[in-house]
């Protein structure tokens, strides 16, 4: 799933490429994707794109005052080109669900996988995407105190709040499995009970990972090439590799839907974590 790292390199990818051209068309592909109905998509049509901006994982195209709102949820990305082909993509044909044209270039929002919930808004108003007014501060400019005040009374497992949009936004399984790492920190931790000096491993891992994996996302030029993610990662998808502080087995944790890795000499004392899933698979 993208990240506050890669979705901010595509903003800025937007930022320079972008923004001063004008909409000539907007192609839905997929029917599913588009969650407004008005102002119609042509809104867009013909109006300046004048911004680029990130809401924690969720992308903003200003096109003078009509917004194209989308967040690329797990399988989606961003897929710029300098000459976008002027027939339509067919729809069912491939993973496009929604193409801009801006006068020769454009992008593409495009969607792997049959689960399909890519999601875009036109709207006058970014505040009119109920999902935008229900985030937390962004996790890039987290303060230190800020980060405190968070966490302060919080009882459920800190791996769950970093990744809760509503407490702080932008981060998702991935960087949240890699700055608990680099804070030496468990993922079952309450955030309620973590001292001071914790909470300062924490804000510091916070910063150093995402702006780290921003750098990388920057450097791979995001929107031509999607970023390879798991390049930089010492313990996210590294289940049974040595984890390049220790050299301790990478643990992993499993949901239905996703899992979590972390290191547990690290991180945990040396105790593996309870994996529910796998326990009953092995009975």
């Amino acid at each position: 799933m993208p990240e506050l790292p890669e979705v901010e390199a595509l903003a800025q990818h937007l930022r320079e490429h972008a923004v001063g051209r004008a909409v000539t068309r907007v192609d839905v592909v997929s029917m599913s994707v588009l969650k407004t109905f008005q102002p119609p998509i042509t809104e867009l049509t013909g109006r300046e794109v004048t911004g680029a901006t990130r809401w924690g994982k969720f992308l903003d195209l200003d096109c003078d005052g009509a917004h194209l709102v989308f967040h690329l949820a797990r399988a989606g990305w961003l897929r710029w080109s300098d000459a976008l082909p002027a027939a339509p993509p067919k729809p069912g044909r491939g993973p496009i669900a929604l193409r801009v044209h801006l006068g020769g270039p454009g992008f593409d929002l495009t969607e792997a996988g049959t689960q399909k919930k890519l999601a875009a808004w036109v709207v006058h108003r970014p505040a009119e995407v109920e999902r935008l007014g229900r985030l937390g501060p962004d996790a890039l400019g987290l303060e230190l105190d800020e980060l405190a005040a968070i966490l302060s009374g919080r009882t459920e497992r800190l791996k769950n709040l970093l990744t809760d949009q509503s407490a702080i936004a932008g981060i998702g399984n991935a960087y949240s499995d890699e700055i608990l790492h680099a804070a030496k920190l468990s993922p079952f931790a309450t955030p309620a009970k973590l001292d001071r000096a914790a909470v300062e491993r924490l804000h510091g891992a916070l910063r150093e990972i995402l702006q780290d994996a921003l750098r990388r996302s920057l450097e791979q030029d995001a929107a031509r090439l999607k970023a390879e993610k798991r390049s930089g990662m010492r313990v996210h998808a590294r289940t049974g590799l040595p984890c390049p502080v220790c050299g301790d087995a990478v643990r992993e944790v499993s949901y239905a839907d996703r899992s979590m890795q972390y290191c547990p000499t690290c991180q945990t004392g040396g105790k593996p974590l309870a994996d529910r899933r796998m326990s009953r698979l092995l009975k």
